[in-house]
């Protein structure tokens, strides 16, 4: 009996009378998730096509006249444009037939430079479609999936993702939040961006700071070779350079700073990266840890910010941390206490929250 009282019986919720009103609100909700979804598609094919850009330049137009500007067939466009209003992505006025982007819609998906730019990340979710069977065979074996099998559009889309957040906040905000950092970069530093991706973050600091050295490492081989040429581009590549290593073997000694962005939750084995980094640091050196923002808690990250990073921890980031060694799978909502606990072990004697946005938190780790 108290077996039965502490464990009741599992109720199969097929089987229960659903409640009408409960059940209208929850199919008007799917609708609304079924619109957003596929409309991904669509923010895709505007973001890759331009035709965002080219109504934000153009301002009021018509079917045609985006069209015929933005080098695509009218009808097309015109269905585009129509699914676009009905999301209210863009504005339609029915009495003149044009449509137009206002500047909250153009900033974020028609500038690139815009600290609110979202457009990219779609590449994100496509990733997330493309690779779900794969990911389906990995939830029945238990397999890691690691983050160079994905589809290459998700390392573009992870940079243009979080791009924009650098853009807004690393020099302004983040690295003055660190305890005396910004005065030795200023004046000149040694820093390693470990786990770099494209090298977004490590040339932003680079083009902030001129007369400190910078390297970039990321296990990834074609993210490095992408990171270079960015590097060139953005005429810095004479204080950044890039380099094929993991977080557990990256070379060199006496960082003044090390920084990781979004990536410790998708190694293996976060604890031993964290050892090396103890072991790389100088004496006094300072590990800059950004990782997307979560409570501790999981009924506090029951919002719209803790959805879109749990569903991408889902589909991305656990995958990648069970494909490595140790494989200790922290998540994308890992939460400050866990991520503490990973530094502590490592050895690390202080840890305090730095900065935070609503997408991260920044964390200042020293020996």
């Amino acid at each position: 009996m108290a077996s039965e009282t502490l464990h009741p019986p599992l109720r199969d919720a097929r089987q229960t009378p659903p409640d009408p009103q409960k059940l209208e609100a929850f199919m008007s909700k799917m609708v609304g998730d079924m619109g957003a979804a596929v409309s991904a598609a669509l923010v895709l094919l505007g973001d890759h096509l331009d035709l965002y850009k080219t109504l934000a330049a153009l301002g009021p137009s018509t079917a045609g006249e985006l069209a015929r500007e933005a080098g695509a067939a009218e009808r097309y466009v015109r269905e585009w444009l129509s699914a676009q209003a009905c999301a209210g992505y863009v504005n339609y006025d029915p009495d003149t037939d044009r449509f137009h982007l206002d500047p909250e819609q153009a900033m974020v998906f028609a500038n690139e430079e815009s600290p609110t730019f979202m457009a990219g990340g779609f590449d994100v979710v496509a990733a997330m479609f493309r690779d779900e069977p794969r990911i389906s065979k990995a939830f029945r074996t238990g397999d890691g999936v690691g983050w160079h099998e994905h589809h290459e559009c998700l390392f573009r889309g992870t940079e243009r993702f979080f791009r924009p957040g650098y853009n807004a906040h690393l020099v302004t905000e983040w690295i003055p939040s660190l305890d005396g950092v910004e005065a030795r970069l200023v004046k000149g530093a040694k820093v390693a961006d470990v786990g770099c991706g494209h090298g977004a973050s490590t040339i932003l600091m680079a083009k902030a700071y001129p007369n400190s050295r910078f390297t970039g490492f990321d296990y990834h081989a074609a993210s490095v070779t992408r990171a270079r040429e960015a590097a060139a581009e953005a005429g810095v590549d004479d204080r950044v350079t890039f380099e094929v290593a993991s977080a557990k073997t990256f070379p060199g000694d006496n960082y003044d700073l090390v920084t990781i962005f979004d990536a410790l939750h998708d190694m293996g084995d976060p604890v031993g990266a964290a050892r090396h980094i103890r072991q790389s640091l100088a004496p006094d050196g300072v590990w800059m840890l950004v990782e997307p923002f979560a409570n501790d808690r999981l009924q506090d990250n029951l919002n719209p910010i803790g959805r879109l990073f749990y569903s991408a921890s889902t589909m991305i980031c656990t995958p990648a941390s069970l494909s490595q060694e140790v494989g200790l799978a922290l998540g994308a909502q890992a939460g400050e206490a866990r991520l503490k606990s990973v530094t502590s072990t490592a050895g690390f004697t202080r840890f305090r929250r730095a900065a935070e946005t609503p997408f991260n938190l920044v964390l200042e780790v020293r020996p």
